[in-house]
């Protein structure tokens, strides 16, 4: 028992310092993680240095991953997002699939000597992008809002959808005996039918009411501890159906899409997905047969020039349909070109299925993960060519968004900000922890997600990264200096904007990089003070003066408590005598 605790640790050391060294290398080299993630299991594996354990062993937990993905990849298909996005995803991204699909499906038929379900079974699962390597790029080069950012999303997601009915065209094709004793068609859809409303149900009247009250108890470990169950007991219950633990994880997370709780569980999850998915990654590099690979060197590269080259023309060429100019068309080919990670699963699917052998997967597991490669090398190769002129950049117009604001803190601070910005026309996203405060404000129209505003990863994933405005309106001493400094360094493209409690919280802010701060009251304040001196029959003159001067005075004093960095600066400059114009008349 020692030993084999020994063996997990010791293998253990050796994947995560494999793939945390390989990753930093290709990332550092512009080429992501995922190929990092791939390029390590290859070198730990059994056919190089022959360091690490059983990848099959290994590739059942980290197939986890996968089904973390598919939850995320749900809880971004909110209602109105999937309204807006239609389209583009069932138009758009449905015929890239068919069309592509089917091309590479001939092209394998053509090129080797498949029966037609096995080339059926490898040509479909190429047709789908690598989601893990494609959003990283868009967001780096902050392109995942614009209109062609959003194209690209629209093809993942249905890609992303499209392994569900993948996944049971593999299985109909399969001629393993054990897969035959399953129940009909017709059954199998309506269980599908059964199990997707009862998750919807459950997530209803049970999963949302369990969110909500762990959100009043402000205990974070237990929105990671719930989200996990959650998806987990999705996918068991799929599993237990002989369905797609896909399936469940990807309805667990649109049932939760259009909750309060859906960036704090983005935020929760994102690490043990990007982990789980690493892991999956290192152990299909494991298993890829080198020896195979070399002995068909010619086959492999040419496959993978042929699915690049297939890809590149008809998703281009549905980029000019859709009226796109031919260079964002060419871009958007070339983003979406490479294969991608669910094409690992749907080949183990079809090895599983007695459809291809286990030399047949490692050969397109390593096509695949040629074109991968690739994909970052032809983007810097073709940047000149699809970079548009200049004359043609002035005469786009503008963002089809507009400015984009995050607002920290939905109170009664917050809520009057928010409500200036909208009716400026600009989009806002409103972050808060007060669950009250939330159900309240959806009975007035308004969407406020739950989380802590003050974490940079929720910010994040709440889209601070293409945000132009960061606007704090909490109540208390809150956010600090050090905060404001790693949104700073973490968000460069945000203005920060800071509701300070009082004047001790603007000296703390003193040395904070923000781009405005306001103390809360002091403008109110100020109009009630101008409505007594209107009152008592001042005129509109004296009212500015006496306004002017206080301004100015409080001003001076504040500089000095700055300065000094001590609140009790400066004291002399409190007003506590009634003052006349002709005194003050030279202070002012």
């Amino acid at each position: 028992m020692a030993e084999a605790g020994a063996s997990i640790l010791r293998d253990g050391v050796l994947l995560l310092g494999f793939g945390l060294a390989f990753v930093l290398l290709f990332r550092r080299l512009g080429l992501g993680a995922t190929l990092g993630w791939l390029v390590a299991g290859a070198v730990v594996g059994p056919h190089v240095l022959g360091l690490a354990g059983n990848a099959n062993e290994m590739i059942g937990v980290a197939e986890l991953g996968i089904t973390l993905l598919l939850f995320i990849v749900g809880l971004e298909l909110s209602p109105s997002r999937l309204w807006q996005l239609k389209n583009e995803i069932f138009a758009l991204g449905l015929a890239q699939v068919v069309l592509c699909g089917l091309a590479l499906f001939g092209l394998v038929y053509l090129a080797s000597s498949f029966t037609l379900g096995a080339a059926l079974a490898i040509g479909l699962p190429l047709a789908l992008s690598s989601t893990a390597q494609v959003l990283p790029m868009l967001q780096s080069a902050g392109r995942l809002r614009s209109p062609f950012g959003e194209r690209a999303f629209a093809i993942l997601l249905f890609q992303d959808l499209s392994l569900i009915p993948l996944l049971t065209i593999v299985a109909s094709l399969s001629r393993n005996p054990a897969d035959g004793g399953g129940p009909p068609g017709w059954q199998m859809a309506l269980m599908t039918v059964a199990a997707i409303a009862g998750l919807i149900l459950a997530g209803r009247f049970l999963v949302r009411p369990l969110f909500r009250l762990i959100s009043t108890l402000g205990e974070r470990e237990m929105f990671v501890v719930a989200a996990l169950t959650v998806v987990v007991a999705a996918a068991a219950l799929m599993q237990a159906l002989g369905l797609s633990t896909a399936l469940g994880a990807f309805v667990a997370g649109v049932m939760l899409a259009d909750t309060p709780f859906r960036h704090e569980l983005e935020a929760d999850v994102e690490p043990f997905r990007s982990i789980l998915l690493g892991l999956f990654f290192l152990s299909v590099g494991m298993l890829l047969d080198l020896g195979v690979i070399a002995a068909n060197p010619l086959f492999v590269i040419g496959m993978a020039i042929g699915l690049i080259a297939v890809k590149t023309l008809v998703i281009g060429g549905l980029g000019l349909v859709c009226r796109m100019r031919w260079r964002e068309a060419l871009a958007l080919g070339l983003l979406l070109s490479q294969g991608g990670e669910f094409g690992f699963v749907l080949f183990t699917r079809a090895q599983q299925g007695l459809l291809i052998d286990p030399a047949a997967a490692s050969l397109f597991a390593a096509i695949v993960t040629l074109s991968m490669a690739t994909t970052p090398f032809l983007m810097m190769a073709t940047r000149r060519i699809r970079q548009e002129p200049k004359s043609a950049e002035t005469r786009e117009g503008p963002r089809g968004e507009g400015a984009n604001a995050l607002v920290v803190g939905y109170g009664r601070f917050g809520q009057t900000v928010a409500q200036m910005l909208l009716a400026a026309g600009i989009p806002v996203t409103l972050i808060d922890t007060d669950t009250e405060l939330i159900d309240v404000a959806r009975e007035f129209g308004a969407n406020v997600y739950f989380g802590d505003g003050t974490r940079l990863d929720l910010l994040r994933q709440a889209g601070a990264a293409e945000a132009e405005l960061i606007l704090f309106c909490l109540d208390g001493e809150q956010p600090d200096a050090e905060l404001l400094r790693a949104v700073r360094e973490a968000f460069p493209g945000a203005a920060i904007m800071v509701r300070a409690f009082d004047r001790r919280m603007l000296v703390a802010l003193r040395d904070a990089p923000v781009d405005y701060v306001v103390r809360e009251v002091m403008e109110s304040a100020v109009q009630m003070a101008r409505a007594a001196l209107e009152r008592l029959g001042d005129s509109e003159q004296d009212i500015d003066r006496a306004e002017s001067f206080y301004r100015a005075n409080d001003r001076e004093r504040l500089d000095m408590q700055k300065e000094h960095g001590d609140i009790r600066a400066g004291r002399e400059r409190t007003i506590t005598e009634q003052h006349t114009w002709a005194e003050a008349g030279s202070e002012l």
